[in-house]
């Protein structure tokens, strides 16, 4: 993709998604992420009715008269959006890829983000750290995430969610909001997952196709694993093995639901075949209703 294109590309993502924080989101977002708590701003002097429990004595034996420490809520908040940029973000069977989708989504989160004043960073992962952007505000970082998002060409093809999780806990020693979009194709990341869900928020966000899930009856087939490249012959006319291969997913997902309750970690379901927007909807609500 040329520079031209690249920056059109930038836009339409820019605009689509801007509108949809706008007449959708707006609220949301500030009500179900709070801020860290109360920090102190600054101390005046004692006026009738202030609480007896502020006053800074400190400052009022100093002075010789009583004055009062002033709190305002810490707002600022950082949100990560850890994505998977493994190969098989590249399967898409209606009109955009698992890849395409996350990037939106991201930018929704990011202008969302930025629009309460929260700082936003980027890791993107395969089977090792391949593109970490530090946390800042403004709507010119958020277009640098967004194309690198779409134009980032990846150098491995596999996935390691684990070691993923493990240099976002390194990164990050402060609770931090980290949404962690995937199709999940992994194992071995549950211990990680639980550590670090307990000091920081963390959201899985998991893209799916059902084709992926379901095979046509079509006959003798090909199958080719995106990230390893091995390739497998399957007999779709065989009743059982396309119902064996439904069952393989179906658990998959079931075993990934469970391990996000154990862990106390919110997810959200995206099908790439249908709008994204209720989903996340629904998961703000649902967040909302939980305060």
């Amino acid at each position: 993709m040329d520079t031209r294109e690249l920056l059109k590309k930038v836009r339409q993502i820019e605009i689509k998604t801007r509108g949809l924080v706008n007449q959708i989101f707006s609220g949301e977002y500030h009500s179900v992420f709070k801020g860290r708590g109360m920090e102190f701003s600054e101390v005046r002097e004692y006026q009738y009715g202030d609480d007896i429990r502020t006053i800074d004595w400190n400052v009022s034996a100093r002075f010789n008269h009583p004055f009062v420490k002033i709190f305002e809520e810490e707002r600022e908040l950082t949100v990560m959006l850890v994505v998977d940029f493994s190969r098989s973000g590249d399967f898409g069977t209606v009109t955009a890829t698992k890849n395409d989708i996350a990037a939106e989504i991201c930018a929704v989160l990011a202008f969302s983000a930025i629009k309460n004043n929260d700082k936003v960073g980027l890791i993107l992962f395969t089977d090792h750290i391949e593109k970490f952007v530090p946390p800042k505000k403004g709507r010119a970082h958020i277009l640098r995430i967004i194309r690198e998002l779409i134009s980032f060409q990846p150098s491995g093809t596999g996935t390691n969610i684990r070691s993923a999780l493990e240099y976002f806990n390194h990164m990050h020693k402060k609770r931090t909001i980290a949404f962690l979009i995937s199709d999940f194709l992994d194992d071995g990341y549950d211990q990680i997952l639980r550590i670090i869900s307990r000091k920081h928020d963390v959201i899985a966000v998991e893209l799916s196709d059902p084709r992926e899930e379901v095979l046509p009856e079509v006959g003798l087939i090909k199958l080719r694993d995106a990230e390893t490249g091995k390739e497998r012959w399957i007999d779709t006319s065989d009743r059982l093995v396309r119902s064996a291969f439904l069952t393989y997913w179906q658990q998959r997902r079931m075993n990934r639901r469970s391990l996000f309750v154990r862990s106390k970690v919110d997810s959200i379901p995206i099908r790439i075949d249908r709008p994204y927007i209720k989903p996340i909807v629904d998961f703000f609500k649902l967040r909302e209703s939980r305060l």
